[in-house]
Protein backbone atom coordinates (compact mmCIF):
# COMPACT_ATOMS: atom_id res chain seq x y z
CA UNK A 1 0.00 0.00 0.00
CA UNK A 2 1.00 3.38 -0.50
CA UNK A 3 -1.59 4.73 1.61
CA UNK A 4 -2.90 5.43 5.12
CA UNK A 5 -3.96 2.14 6.57
CA UNK A 6 -6.25 2.44 9.58
CA UNK A 7 -7.97 -0.48 11.47
CA UNK A 8 -11.15 0.03 13.91
CA UNK A 9 -12.99 -2.89 15.41
CA UNK A 10 -11.35 -5.33 12.88
CA UNK A 11 -12.00 -2.96 9.73
CA UNK A 12 -9.43 -1.96 7.79
CA UNK A 13 -10.08 2.27 6.23
CA UNK A 14 -7.63 3.13 3.34
CA UNK A 15 -6.73 6.42 2.04
CA UNK A 16 -10.01 9.16 2.52
CA UNK A 17 -11.61 6.86 4.82
CA UNK A 18 -9.00 6.13 7.40
CA UNK A 19 -7.82 9.48 7.54
CA UNK A 20 -11.39 10.87 8.53
CA UNK A 21 -11.77 7.88 11.05
CA UNK A 22 -8.66 8.55 12.59
CA UNK A 23 -9.52 12.35 12.64
CA UNK A 24 -12.83 11.24 14.58
CA UNK A 25 -10.41 10.00 17.46
CA UNK A 26 -8.75 13.86 17.29
CA UNK A 27 -10.01 17.10 19.36
CA UNK A 28 -11.66 19.66 17.61
CA UNK A 29 -11.77 21.34 15.24
CA UNK A 30 -10.08 18.11 13.45
CA UNK A 31 -13.03 15.66 14.74
CA UNK A 32 -15.50 17.92 12.48
CA UNK A 33 -13.73 16.54 9.28
CA UNK A 34 -15.49 13.71 9.87
CA UNK A 35 -18.75 15.63 8.10
CA UNK A 36 -17.43 14.74 5.03
CA UNK A 37 -17.90 11.32 5.28
CA UNK A 38 -20.95 11.74 3.56
CA UNK A 39 -19.25 13.02 0.63
CA UNK A 40 -18.75 10.35 -2.29
CA UNK A 41 -15.44 8.51 -1.93
CA UNK A 42 -14.44 8.40 -5.43
CA UNK A 43 -14.83 12.55 -4.86
CA UNK A 44 -12.82 12.21 -1.08
CA UNK A 45 -10.13 10.10 -2.16
CA UNK A 46 -9.52 12.61 -5.08
CA UNK A 47 -9.18 15.29 -2.67
CA UNK A 48 -7.07 13.24 -0.75
CA UNK A 49 -4.76 12.07 -3.59
CA UNK A 50 -3.89 15.77 -4.62
CA UNK A 51 -3.28 16.66 -1.24
CA UNK A 52 -0.88 13.82 -0.95
CA UNK A 53 1.28 14.54 -4.17
CA UNK A 54 1.44 18.63 -3.04
CA UNK A 55 2.18 18.21 0.50
CA UNK A 56 5.51 18.80 0.81
CA UNK A 57 5.02 21.80 -1.43
CA UNK A 58 2.73 23.10 0.53
CA UNK A 59 3.47 21.78 3.92
CA UNK A 60 7.13 21.62 3.83
CA UNK A 61 9.10 18.58 4.92
CA UNK A 62 11.48 18.14 7.66
CA UNK A 63 14.35 16.55 7.86
CA UNK A 64 13.28 14.74 10.85
CA UNK A 65 9.85 13.44 13.07
CA UNK A 66 9.14 13.65 16.49
CA UNK A 67 9.18 11.16 18.75
CA UNK A 68 5.92 10.63 20.67
CA UNK A 69 5.80 10.95 24.66
CA UNK A 70 5.19 7.59 26.33
CA UNK A 71 1.53 8.34 26.11
CA UNK A 72 0.89 9.32 22.89
CA UNK A 73 3.07 5.68 21.74
CA UNK A 74 1.44 3.84 23.97
CA UNK A 75 -1.34 4.35 21.25
CA UNK A 76 0.92 2.95 18.28
CA UNK A 77 1.56 -0.91 17.23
Amino acid sequence: FDSLLFVEDGAIFTRSNGALRVAGYLGWPWRALRVFLVVPRFIRDAVYSLIARNRYRWFGKKSSCRLPSPEEAARFL
